[in-house]
This record gives structure tokens, C-alpha cells and sequence, in this order.
């Protein structure tokens, strides 16, 4: 990064930030904090408001605002895929603001770039069939859950588990604190404090139904922050499987949430997988047929014999 650069993004940072010392930009654009200093006077005598305290850091005078920047072909085009993104996948209220936010940036941008723009993005697309957007069911739950969210209202609603049951499923009414969303591998997750369970939940919106938002008001429990959670990974069930080479780009290619390795062998490829039950893994293994053989554990190849002989029964 060039001088010119690094002070334009020192501003932005300082816009951005409020307060930094002279040690944190040193570390964020990896240069000396000599460097900074230089960079800080240099800022001043072209006329920006950089006030500093000793012992506090850097920072912009009150009502000082960085005048509209360019962006490069690049920056447009991944804050145009990006509202792409939020158009697909949350709900009217943001897929709308998206657009908005699109056609302002097209405005800004000067022809050249405007045109290197589209040629970049034509070569770019996000396929809008069937599965790959958010369900009108999922999206009216993500608005509602987004409204709770921001007023810290607590939620009620009917929620379907998988579960080696008979009939292999089971519903339970939940009361919780909704913390935030988190959208991985394909799938929209609720986290949230759980009255039930009294602890930190996860709740896939696609099983949610009949949700309501409550008036009572809740506080995030003291001490838990939603950008650093992470799930307690209790998968300690280990899976092997033997898959033909006929199948195996397919199986590669099925991106199984469980699959920890995939390598190949002397007679196949062999997968393995973790997870919490082996029925986690049960209805995958079907589609594969004859193609897939479990290795480990027999719990799940009893499984296997269970449901073939009820398939048999049917047919």
C-alpha cells in the first residue's frame, strides 16, 4: 500500500472507529508507528481535522465527514453480488433495501467503471432455482425473528426435531431469547437462550412453525457476545464408509455437513464423517444404495437393515 492509500484508509478508519492509538493503525496497515506519525502530519497539513491526545490516540474532529470515495470495478462488483445475496436469502424489507442500495452505487460510479462493472458481473451469477432461495415460509420467520431480535422481545413457537422415535420426529413448544441469525451451510439458525433447556440453543427456521413474537422483554445473558459464539461440537460418533469409485465425485461433491475426510483406498474411497446420532446419517446413506457400505459403526448398519426391511414391506 502506497502513501497516498494508507492515509486515505487511515481516515476511513478513524470515520469508522472513532478513537485509535497510533500502535492499532501501525498494526492494521503492518507499517511502523513512525510511519503513522508521518501519515497523521501529513493529513493535517492537507487540511483534515486529525486531533490527537496523548495516552488516548487519533481521531476526527466532531462533524468532519470523508467526502464520497470511488470504488474500483472490483468493490463494485462484490457490493453488487453482495445485495444479489440479501435479495435472495432475508426477507422483503432488506431484499428491497438491497435494490435501493444497487441502483445508488450503479449511479455513482463513472462510465468506465460503471461498463468494467458489468462485464465482470455478466460473468457472475447466483442461480435463483428451486432450493437455492430462502422459502416464503423461512422469510416471513426471518423477518419476524429479525424484528424480536432488534426489540429483545422474546418468541414462542412449535418446533420439529428428527429423532429416533417411531415415527421418527417429534414436536415441542419453545419460549426463548432470540440472540441472533446465522446462515451455514445452506441452512438459517436461530441462536438463542432456550426457557426449556436453560442454555444457548440453535433452531433451524425451516422447522420453526407457528411463531409469535411475545411482549416480554429479556437481557442477553452477562457475559455471552453473539460474533464470538461458537457451538459446542458434541459429534462423537465416528462413521466409515466405503464408496465406490463409480459415485465418489458425486459423494465428493454432496458437501455432507459430517464429512471430515474423504481419501481413496485400495477397494474405494473412504469417507468418513462425525456425528451426534448415526440417524444423522441414516436417510444420506439410503440414496447412495448399493454404491455405500458402512464400515463402522454397527449401530448404524442395524439401522440400515431396519429401514430396508420396512421399504421392503411397502414394495
Amino acid at each position: 500500500m502506497n502513501k497516498t492509500d494508507r492515509m486515505l484508509a487511515i481516515v476511513i478508519e478513524l470515520q469508522r472507529k472513532g478513537v485509535l492509538r497510533a500502535e492499532d493503525l501501525a498494526a492494521k496497515f503492518e507499517t511502523s508507528i513512525r510511519t503513522i506519525y508521518r501519515d497523521v502530519q501529513a493529513l493535517s497539513e492537507a487540511g483534515v481535522p486529525v486531533a490527537g491526545a496523548p495516552g488516548v490516540g487519533y481521531s476526527l474532529m466532531e462533524g468532519y465527514f470523508l467526502p464520497p470515495v470511488s470504488f474500483t470495478a472490483e468493490e463494485a462488483v462484490a457490493l453488487l453480488i453482495g445485495a444479489d445475496f440479501v435479495e435472495m436469502r432475508l426477507d422483503a424489507e432488506y431484499g428491497a433495501k438491497a435494490c435501493s442500495s444497487q441502483e445508488k452505487i450503479e449511479a455513482i460510479l463513472p462510465e468506465n467503471v460503471r461498463e468494467e462493472t458489468e462485464r465482470i458481473r455478466s460473468t457472475i451469477r447466483l442461480l435463483n432455482e428451486r432450493g437455492a432461495k430462502t422459502r416464503g415460509q423461512e422469510k416471513e420467520t426471518f423477518e419476524q425473528l429479525r424484528q424480536a431480535i432488534l426489540r429483545k422481545r422474546r418468541v414462542r413457537f412449535r418446533y420439529s426435531k428428527n429423532l429416533p422415535d417411531p415415527d421418527g420426529y417429534r414436536h415441542s413448544e419453545r419460549t426463548v431469547d432470540p440472540y441472533g441469525l446465522v446462515f451455514s451451510q445452506g441452512v438459517w439458525m436461530l441462536v438463542a437462550f432456550c426457557g426449556l433447556r436453560r442454555d444457548i440453543r440453535h433452531f433451524r427456521l425451516s422447522r420453526m412453525n407457528e411463531l409469535a413474537v411475545l411482549e416480554d422483554p429479556f437481557r442477553i445473558v452477562p457475559g455471552f457476545r453473539f460474533q464470538d459464539h461458537r457451538p459446542v461440537d458434541d459429534r462423537n460418533v465416528t462413521v466409515r464408509m466405503l464408496v465406490d469409485q463409480a459415485i465418489a465425485d458425486r459423494v465428493q461433491e454432496s458437501d455432507n455437513f459430517y464429512m471430515e475426510s474423504f481419501a481413496p483406498g485400495e477397494e474405494g474411497w473412504l469417507a468418513t464423517f462425525r456425528v451426534r446420532r448415526v440417524e444423522d446419517l441414516l436417510q444420506w446413506t439410503l440414496g447412495w444404495g448399493a454404491a455405500v457400505r458402512v464400515l463402522e459403526p454397527e449401530s448404524l448398519c442395524e439401522r440400515l437393515r431396519e429401514e430396508i426391511k420396512k421399504m421392503l414391506g411397502r414394495y
